[in-house]
């Protein structure tokens, strides 16, 4: 890519091909900066896909930045259920509060001003500067640097602080040479989501082959090297399932700190080495467990967990001390993981025993 033309290929490629996502609602660099701050946010960590199914309803519910600045966190959290990682949705919800408290509720459109909002760092600023204002500010997230590290043919770590340097540099010096930033920026992360994946990448597809060194070389499923894969630890939680008479289930909030933080769950204990025993869950959560066996195991994969579930069922609970009871209509509104979600709303008590 050392002159306009290769530039020219990726934008004409990306009007073509180009997915038609809830959030991709205006041009870049013509789209709402708060919309675009929280498609952003959410797509950190998350499929496109799965951001696509949750946008406009969170978008309904929060319709602009004085809104969500003004919003309870339960509901925040509630509105942001399904797609994880819900550290995001608190920053995001502190800076909508920065914005209404310090920027007259106008997000800024300076990246110096973006990167004093929580939750916004070098990649979001210039994400926001770019696809909401048109600046010429580059953006690197793993699509984007394992585009051009492709590109030029470079099998550094892309871990390696030198790498990272030398990928923003590129990034800025293509931005910078592109008539249309937010364009590109959004063209760059696309090619890198649909063409150039991290396997199998479909260089007959790509509107860059005849400049990449990785697919002259042939090198394109080596470039760039695999990170190493962190250690998941061990967690198991045995939670209980209570249902009352009337339907209702027993619900809980975890603490404010950790694995979903502050958000709601069934009654549940957790170890590091194993699961506890029935009795030792009776005894801890007060709670008379009904059946023999567990009526429900699975495991859920976090980045840094492997987290392995014990369903129980009791036959009665009791509200207090932090607990209350919730009808199922009630616990869809509430902020809770994919796992309590699964527990909560999609399994069924144990038969009650007629003999």
């Amino acid at each position: 890519m050392t002159d306009t033309d290769p530039i020219q290929s990726l934008l004409d490629w990306f009007t073509a091909e180009g997915r038609p996502l809830p959030w991709r609602d205006a041009p870049p660099g013509e789209r709402d900066p708060y919309r675009v701050l929280v498609s952003e946010l959410m797509l950190q960590q998350t499929q496109a896909a799965r951001v696509a199914e949750r946008f406009n309803a969170f978008l309904a519910r929060f319709p602009t930045v004085a809104a969500l600045a003004g919003a309870d966190e339960a509901d925040v959290l509630a509105a942001w259920s399904g797609l994880g990682y819900y550290r995001r949705a608190r920053l995001l919800h502190a800076a909508a509060r920065r914005v209404v408290e310090h920027h007259a509720g106008e997000i800024p459109r300076d990246p110096a001003g973006l990167l004093g909002l929580p939750g916004v760092g070098r990649y979001t600023a210039g994400a926001v500067a770019s696809l909401a204002f048109g600046l010429p500010e580059p953006i690197v997230d793993g699509n984007v640097a394992r585009v051009l590290l492709r590109l030029g043919g470079r099998d550094d770590p892309p871990t390696d602080p030198g790498t990272t340097r030398w990928v923003w540099a590129r990034a800025r010096e293509l931005v910078e040479n592109s008539t249309r930033p937010g364009v590109f920026n959004e063209a760059l992360m696309e090619l890198g989501a649909t063409v150039c994946t991290p396997k199998s990448p479909r260089c007959g597809a790509c509107p860059l082959a005849r400049c990449c060194e990785a697919h002259r070389l042939g090198r394109q499923d080596e470039i760039p090297p695999p990170k190493p894969r962190a250690k998941q630890k061990p967690l198991y939680i045995a939670a209980v399932l209570v249902v009352d008479a009337r339907g209702r289930r027993l619900v809980e909030r975890r603490p404010d700190d950790g694995l979903w933080a502050g958000l709601w769950q069934p009654p549940s204990i957790e170890r590091p080495d194993r699961f506890s025993t029935r009795d030792e869950i009776a005894d801890t959560l007060g709670l008379s467990i009904e059946t023999e066996q567990p009526i429900d195991r699975f495991s859920h994969q976090t980045t840094h967990r492997d987290v392995r579930f014990e369903v129980w069922n009791a036959g009665r609970g009791r509200a207090g001390g932090g607990r209350c009871w919730c009808s199922q209509r009630q616990i869809e509104s509430l902020a809770l993981g994919t796992p309590q979600r699964r527990i909560l709303i999609n399994t069924a008590p144990a038969p009650a025993d007629r003999s």
